[in-house]
């Protein structure tokens, strides 16, 4: 199967140019002015902008155990009609992904059922946390995580000795939720019934910054890559700055650099808790200095979906978590549409440093040979976020009434069209994802 893209303004060489894509199969042919090749489909792309595919490297798609929240079919759907083309889930669902088998049920359940490309998290304990062997060269896992800081789920690696396992056993790349647990569970206190401000100031800054130094020293001395997941606070950032780790690299979400406390909390209350928690605009800036230095090389939407009726449950029994995967392409583009980061940055920081730090083959630039993922979009056309339009299970956003210069248009994957005009065209082709 052949598809021509005509009179794109596609995203080649770092810049923005006028030119046509020829796709085989799955793989991009040409990329070149005025193609005249057959093709079985053509389609005129004038007034659309062309992207490589952007990936969110980090979602909870809730697959076994909360159907009700979302699947890896609902989940993926949402993906799609945002403009994702792959994504990274994580193993806290239930029963969480922390075996050789559990991983290869997820991709059972995965194959011929996700509209969009995907690999899977695996989960560290401490009595896996010397057999991660096995994860070498395991195509559709992207590497191990793990959280030394409790949060939604059961998995939790708390104990230094394990923590240092981990980093120190592992094959791939480790990312890592966090939060210094001890710390956590000794300030329980602060903790307010039917007070949500109180879980930025129980899960506090010292708890991220305390944790993220000893992840940095483990990962230093044993010379191994770790990801330090939704960096929430200004300190991480000023750290990582003055020490230069070789083996760290930094990701956060568009949630923590647009909203803050305390306001976020007056405007959705428990519908705001998430964990590490949205912090006050000075972190918000700080966090914002870390993308425009290149501190921070990826945005995950950390998409974490829950029905409305669990997060109107009174704080603390509400849940912590909102979705993000189909809005995190929208939110960043426009973002680069105002001018707060430049093209390059939005494609680095969601095509190109994904495949590049986690090692995803043939994909992530858009150049010839490679694998054909495309995120297409409308610039400076508006575009109203609202809870009617997402798809996820939950049926909500944060960014409810948010308005931004940037519509959705298509989505490319693996060389078939699986959204136009906004509309899912083809159902169910997503593949797992290869590494080096």
């Amino acid at each position: 199967m052949s598809l021509l893209l005509k009179n794109g303004q596609v995203y080649y060489k770092d810049e923005l140019q006028n030119l046509d894509i020829l796709i085989e199969d799955n793989q991009i042919k040409k990329v070149e002015k005025n193609i005249s090749d057959d093709a079985n489909e053509v389609k005129d792309c004038n007034g659309l902008t062309i992207f490589p595919g952007f990936i969110d490297t980090h979602v909870h798609f809730r697959e076994p155990g909360h159907p009700k929240k979302e699947t890896l079919e609902s989940g993926s759907r949402a993906a799609v009609l945002g403009g994702i083309t792959g994504i990274f889930e994580m193993p806290n669902t239930s029963p969480i992904t922390d075996s050789k088998e559990m991983l290869e049920d997820k991709l059972s359940r995965a194959k011929n059922n996700m509209h969009c490309n995907y690999a899977f998290y695996f989960g560290a304990t401490n009595e896996n946390s010397d057999k991660l062997d096995f994860l070498k060269g395991f195509d559709g896992c992207c590497g191990v995580k793990m959280f030394v800081g409790s949060s939604t789920g059961d998995l939790l690696v708390k104990d230094n000795f394990y923590i240092e396992q981990v980093i120190k056993n592992s094959p791939r790349i480790v990312s890592i939720h966090s939060e210094d647990e001890d710390m956590l569970v000794a300030r329980k206190n602060i903790i307010e019934e039917g007070n949500v401000k109180s879980h930025y100031k129980w899960r506090s800054v010292e708890c991220a910054v305390s944790s993220t130094k000893k992840l940095i020293a483990f990962a230093n001395k044993h010379k191994k890559n770790i990801h330090i997941l939704h960096i929430t606070t200004k300190d991480e950032v000023d750290y990582v700055r003055e020490n230069k780790p070789e083996f760290v690299t930094l990701e956060t979400t568009p949630q923590h650099l647009t909203l803050y406390a305390p306001d976020i909390y007056d405007q959705l209350d428990t519908f705001a808790q998430i964990n590490p928690p949205i912090r006050t605009k000075d972190h918000r800036d700080g966090i914002w200095k870390g993308v425009d230095e290149d501190l921070i090389s990826i945005i995950g939407s950390d998409h974490s979906p829950h029905t409305k009726e669990e997060k109107k449950q009174p704080y603390p029994k509400s849940p912590s978590g909102m979705p993000g995967t189909q809005t995190i392409g929208l939110i960043m583009t426009d973002y680069f549409l105002k001018g707060k980061i430049s093209l390059k940055k939005l494609v680095d920081l969601l095509c190109i440093n994904p495949c590049k730090i986690f090692g995803i083959k043939n994909r992530g630039a858009l150049k010839t040979g490679n694998i054909a993922d495309l995120t297409i979009y409308k610039l400076n056309e508006k575009f109203m976020i609202k809870d009617e339009w997402i798809e996820s299970k939950c049926g909500w956003t944060p960014f409810n009434g948010t308005s931004v210069d940037v519509t959705p248009y298509g989505t490319i994957i693996n060389g078939k069209t699986a959204v136009w005009n906004q509309k899912l065209i083809e159902k169910g082709f997503g593949k797992p994802y290869s590494f080096n």
